[in-house]
């Protein structure tokens, strides 16, 4: 049995990342647009983890976790397998603590999340797909002995993202509600627990695309579960399974799921170019598609945190996912 996570673990992960990490800002969402779309007495509160070291949240789990390697491991160096965001926060945490990194992306991976990881010094080697690229890292870490960073699932990670809530909860005391996308669940894992230890009342909502919808399948089993294929241009969010540990911790403190198209997220990246002055790729305006469309009315009138997860996207796709011609 996976076992809850504690306010004194979570407080302690905290202070290990203070030093390497940004403690986002909030930012209240206003604008005549927002009051006429979600109604003036809805209060709306956006938590900046675009703004993390390496463009997203995965920073503070990836850290966390590097941070935790004996001198042994660290001698050995590290791996990861990601689309990009996850392979960029290992770098970022190998370079933070100086380890080696050998970090797999896949084939289709974004330009810009590339370059992001080479940045930090890490090597980067290409798979061609998901499956393949699985089955490199887990070479990588037994022929070269390094320590396979997972990109969501794991305690050490959960305590890396619950940060992220205790910070929410610590500025903007007193949420009726906060939403939280989920991919495999490791951010949702995080959060979700620290919001239930320090504002039971807050409830939680996890958002997936409809294309990835695991958690979904995952709730409705009992345990977790797989998708056939993904099909979403929320490619961060584009896992194609749920784990136990990510799963447990979001069954036991999220009250609600629900899912939204590619077209809402694209609605929701446009919404918040215009209202909130932000470039988000897809996966960060999840949560706010989320309260534009399926949570709207069980929301009214309450006030809401959303997780804005991350903006690592080039200049050309985000231009063509905010235009109004069919992808």
């Amino acid at each position: 049995m996976v076992s809850a996570l504690t306010l004194d673990e979570i407080r302690l992960a905290a202070g290990q990342l203070a030093d390497h990490v940004v403690r986002t800002p909030v930012h209240r969402l206003q604008s005549p647009e927002v009051e006429q779309v979600l109604d003036a007495t809805t209060e709306t509160w956006l938590k900046l983890e675009l703004f993390q070291r390496t463009g997203t949240f995965k920073a503070r789990g990836a850290l966390l976790n590097v941070l935790a390697l004996s001198e042994d491991a660290r001698k050995q160096g590290v791996t990861a397998v990601s689309a990009g965001n996850h392979a960029a926060a290992v770098a970022f945490a190998a370079a933070t603590v100086g380890v080696s990194a050998k970090v797999v992306m896949f084939a289709s991976a974004n330009p810009l999340r590339v370059e992001l990881c080479r940045s930090f010094g890490a090597e980067v080697v290409f798979a061609e797909n998901a499956h393949a690229g699985f089955e490199l890292a887990a070479r990588l870490a037994e022929q070269e002995g390094r320590t396979l960073i997972h990109p969501f699932e794991g305690r050490t990670t959960a305590l890396g993202t619950a940060t992220v809530g205790l910070e929410l909860c610590e500025q903007i005391p007193g949420l009726d509600a906060v939403i939280i996308p989920i991919g495999g669940g490791g951010l949702c894992a995080g959060i979700a627990s620290a919001v239930k230890l320090l504002s039971p009342r807050c409830e939680v909502f996890g958002v997936e695309p409809e294309g990835a919808d695991s958690m979904h399948r995952s709730f409705a089993a009992g345990e977790p579960r797989s998708i056939e294929r993904v099909a979403t241009i929320a490619d961060s969010l584009g896992a194609p399974y749920a784990l136990p540990i990510s799963f447990a911790l979001c069954h036991r403190n999220v009250d609600g799921l629900v899912r939204i198209s590619d077209g809402e997220m694209r609605a929701a990246m446009r919404f918040l170019l215009r209202n909130a002055k932000l470039a988000v790729e897809p996966a960060g305006a999840a949560a706010t598609a989320a309260l534009l469309g399926p949570l709207k009315e069980r929301l009214r009138g309450r006030r809401v945190g959303l997780i804005v997860c991350g903006s690592n996207i080039d200049a050309a796709t985000y231009a063509r996912l905010i235009g109004d011609e069919p992808l």
